[in-house]
């Protein structure tokens, strides 16, 4: 399966997990860090596990993941 690359914009995470709870390969974990607005935001724990699927970027509602395939 084609490997994929996850890109998490932590100023603009909420910290919902909604992409903790859809990402099949259990990539995404939320981190220890806080951003500016007091969030501990999500952060790839497994990104060699990605297989590019997408399933987080589209269950975003901030639009703060990229997934690059490939």
């Amino acid at each position: 399966m084609a490997k994929g690359r996850v890109e998490i914009n932590s100023e603009a995470c909420k910290s919902c997990q909604y992409c903790v709870i859809s990402c099949p390969k259990k990539v995404l974990a939320v981190g220890e860090a806080v951003n500016s607005f007091g969030y501990p935001y999500v952060v790839a724990a497994n990104p060699e596990d990605c297989i590019g699927c997408a399933m987080c970027a589209n269950i975003c509602p901030d639009a703060a993941i990229e997934v690059w395939r490939g």
